[in-house]
């Protein structure tokens, strides 16, 4: 389901860095929503609780997800389709939609509980400013301003506010880690080579797994990547199928531009989550403080206080809010187009013209912020919502790698389909993650202890 909004004609993709550059800009969105959940809280909370051990999950966490980003893109760019609508393609039990779609609503149940966390999180940092104002009245004040800016919001404004919040949170967090190397927090050579010897401490299993589902492109930015795909106009470029070479060549050109994206927005969230990582591995672990409850974003600002003197608790202020701020503001726009396709799909919503999709688009901009909000006021424990939602997404993943694998050999058309290469990497890379949930569920039934 494209947005009917765009009318642009065929179009041959673009060569050359800077022309491929101005082309791109959906990575930039999923990292915007990507950073604030995965990276402030749940990377940090796990580098707080175990140190530096797990610092090899952290890597391959962001790596091992690109190659099926990456294949569900290339399926939306060349058919045109949204990433439920293939999904909704792979057979087994239907009802309705197909299995797959209901997984995914089932995870999006938990990421919503997830999204509680962030803007409770938003609520904290406002709440540090003006302490007057409760965290929970706070965080009511970030769900309405994010209904308000995405409330006629297409995808211009969307990028733009995205890339413009994503720049801002990587510069001082890769400033501030840098910046420990003069501190009495400066890891060592040793600290790192521990990271990266494989293996999971026992304590934090259940925040390393949830960890895993969320740094880096978790379960939901993997839906919610071709959206925004498709709105950025890659589809609409390559047009409709056709024999002959002109189809083909614009579909393997724009291809390569999403490619290009999603390498983009890996370096800038891996690059930005391995800062988070050392920062709470060496400060907030070398105190022996983890972040919970009312006092996260106090606890989290200890990495900038330590690094930067007592100086910085402002500037990390300014710095969580637009980690945390921008992926509610991202998650509630991609929200918006995922959660009315699935609407669409089931029956409940009717879109045949745009004034519709709209309409269903701002129901869910309206609802899914009120959600946030009621169930932090129930629970208001933003660390603890965070994991949840990241072990709802890491299970999602094989279910998602796997649909991808079937997508690719039965729907993608047989003159744009990936390299030898990327066929490899896409089956190791999804028998990992279904290993990694398998591990992860014997450890919680009690095998293997």
């Amino acid at each position: 389901m494209t947005d009917p909004s765009h009318s642009e004609q065929t179009q041959t993709a673009p060569r050359g860095f800077w022309p491929v550059l101005r082309k791109l800009g959906p990575g930039l969105i999923i990292s915007g929503s990507i950073v604030g959940s995965g990276e402030l809280i749940a990377t940090t909370t796990l580098g707080a609780e175990v140190g530096f051990v797990a610092l090899w999950l952290i890597i391959v966490s962001c790596g091992i997800k690109v190659v099926v980003q990456e294949e569900l893109g290339r399926y939306v760019v060349s058919s045109g389709e949204t990433t439920l609508q293939g999904l909704n393609r792979v057979p087994g039990p239907r009802w309705r939609v197909s299995w797959v779609v209901w997984c995914w609503w089932i995870m999006t149940l938990g990421v919503i509980i997830q999204g509680g966390g962030i803007v409770g999180g938003v609520g904290q940092t406002f709440h540090l400013f003006v302490p007057q104002i409760s965290g929970t009245a706070w965080a009511m004040v970030a769900a309405v301003t994010v209904m308000a800016l995405l409330f006629r919001g297409h995808y211009g404004r969307v990028e733009k506010i995205c890339v413009g919040m994503v720049v801002s949170f990587t510069f001082v967090t890769i400033a501030c880690a840098v910046l420990l190397g003069w501190t009495p927090f400066a890891p060592t050579t040793e600290d790192f080579l521990s990271g990266l010897r494989f293996g999971l401490p026992e304590g934090g299993i259940a925040v390393a797994f949830a960890a895993f589902g969320i740094t880096g492109v978790g379960a939901t930015e993997l839906i919610m990547y071709p959206y925004w795909c498709l709105e950025k106009g890659y589809a609409r470029f390559v047009g409709p199928r056709e024999e002959g070479a002109a189809w083909e060549g614009r579909a393997r050109g724009w291809i390569r531009v999403m490619q290009a994206d999603v390498l983009m927005a890996m370096v800038v969230y891996t690059t930005a989550t391995v800062a988070f990582y050392i920062l709470g591995a060496a400060v907030l672990h070398g105190m022996g403080t983890v972040p919970s409850g009312y006092e996260m974003v106090s606890t989290l600002s200890n990495m900038y206080t330590s690094t930067l003197g007592q100086g910085a608790f402002y500037l990390f202020l300014v710095g969580a809010f637009f980690v945390l701020y921008s992926t509610l503001f991202a998650g509630v726009a991609s929200s918006s187009r995922v959660i009315t396709d699935f609407l669409r799909l089931v029956g409940v919503a009717r879109i045949e013209n745009e004034s519709q999709l709209l309409f269903w688009r701002r129901v869910v901009i309206v609802v899914v912020p009120t959600l946030y909000v009621v169930l932090y006021g129930f629970v208001a424990q933003p660390v603890f919502m965070v994991i949840i939602g990241g072990i709802f997404q890491a299970c999602m993943l094989p279910v998602i790698s796997f649909s991808a694998i079937y997508l690719r050999y039965r729907h993608t058309d047989r003159a744009i389909r990936p390299s030898l290469t990327i066929d490899v990497l896409l089956w190791v890379c999804s028998t990992v993650m279904l290993l990694f949930a398998v591990y992860y569920v014997a450890k919680r039934l009690g095998f293997g202890a």
